[in-house]
Parts: C-alpha cells; sequence; structure tokens
C-alpha cells in the first residue's frame, strides 16, 4: 500500500504559500499519494481587507520569507494587501482547485502553486472569481475555468464535501490551524503539524516514515 499524505491547506494561508516548495517536492515521489484537502479556513465570511490586517500580514509574510525564502513582492503589498475594502475570502481559489480535482486532478498541485504566486510574487486579486478563472485559463485549464464560471451544482457539492472531510481530519487529529499533515497507510494514520515542512526534505520524508 502507498502511503497517503493528505495536506490540510487554505491557499490565502501565507505559512501555506511558505511550505510550497516542500510540499511540490513531496508531489514528485512515487511512493507517495498527495491529496490536497482545502479547509475553508479563510472562504466566505464577508472578511475585507483593511489597514490594520494589511499590516498584520505583511509583518507575518516577513517572518515566512525569512524562514522559507518565499517571495512575498511589493507588487502584493501593493496590489493586494493595498487595496482597502477587497474581500479576503479563499472561496474562490478553493473552487478552482475542486474544479481541476474533478477535471484534471493530475494538475491540482500545479494549479495551487500557479495561483499562489499569482497573488503573493504577481500581486493579482485571488480573492476575484473572475480573476482566478482568468488565471485557469493562462494555465490551459479550460474545463475546470468552465466549471468555475458556471458555479455548477456538481463543483459547489464536490466543494462542500471536501471542506467537510479536511475539516473532520482536523477535528479528530487536534489540528489547531493550517498547514498540516494527515500520513495514512496499512498501519494506521497520524498527523504532523505545519513545522515539519520548514525544515529540510529528507527530514520531512523521514518523519512520513515514522508517521507510517
Amino acid at each position: 500500500m502507498r502511503t497517503t499524505v493528505t495536506y490540510l491547506l487554505d491557499p490565502l494561508c501565507g505559512w501555506c504559500y511558505g511550505a510550497s516548495p516542500v510540499i511540490q517536492q513531496l508531489g514528485q515521489q512515487a511512493s507517495i499519494q498527495l491529496e490536497l484537502a482545502p479547509t475553508g479556513l479563510f472562504a466566505g465570511g464577508g472578511r475585507t481587507m483593511d489597514a490594520a490586517f494589511a499590516d498584520y500580514a505583511w509583518s507575518n509574510d516577513q517572518r515566512i520569507a525569512k524562514l522559507t525564502g518565499q517571495r512575498f513582492t511589493e507588487a502584493y503589498r501593493g496590489q493586494v494587501l493595498g487595496r482597502l475594502g477587497s474581500r479576503f475570502d479563499s472561496m474562490p481559489i478553493t473552487l478552482a482547485l475542486t474544479a481541476v480535482s474533478l477535471s484534471e486532478p493530475q494538475r491540482e498541485l500545479e494549479a495551487l502553486k500557479a495561483l499562489q504566486e499569482a497573488r503573493y510574487v504577481q500581486g493579482q486579486d485571488t480573492c476575484d472569481g473572475s480573476v482566478v478563472e482568468a488565471l485557469l485559463r493562462d494555465l490551459g485549464l479550460a474545463a475546470a475555468a468552465d466549471r468555475l464560471a458556471a458555479n455548477d451544482a456538481e463543483l459547489l457539492a464536490a466543494n462542500a464535501a471536501r471542506i467537510q472531510k479536511a475539516r473532520g481530519l482536523m477535528q479528530t487529529f487536534g489540528a489547531q490551524g493550517v498547514p498540516a499533515l494527515v500520513v495514512r497507510d496499512d498501519k494506521g494514520s497520524r498527523m504532523l503539524s505545519g513545522n515539519a515542512l520548514y525544515g529540510k526534505f529528507d527530514n520531512l520524508l523521514s518523519q512520513i516514515a515514522v508517521a507510517a
């Protein structure tokens, strides 16, 4: 039985973006089946960007950049954090990832990386569904983009089921937030906290092996 690693995340979580290089490497491992599990942590709720939240986010982002080497650009600071009054809502990207999982599941990890970089590097507002749809089309994920644009019942149901499953895993394993990993094989299941994603990749593989 292959080891299955479920990645609990929210696409607007800066720490999840910080973990992206390691997650991408994990997705290349033949012995591991990596599953994305968006938790809906920042989905809905009607939150908008204000100056205090923008300052907090930028300060936190600098910590993440220092620890992980991931880029948070001035374009992101000005065009995303600087758009006071804009929505802070991960539902558009979460729905986009679900749409990719329904149409071309082997490209979901690639789509996650591209959508995160669109925000944090290119400074695009990925809380805007039309922006996310255009990004999917740029990636050649037309079927997923069409589903996102249509917002069809199957997509909404699949997305709700994924969020419910992810939140169930968080509750089962006592996860305090994201990112986190749930490792599963024929010996059982165990959670690894997000801290495992910020060190050397070989150390993560060792922890997954121990967990299994």
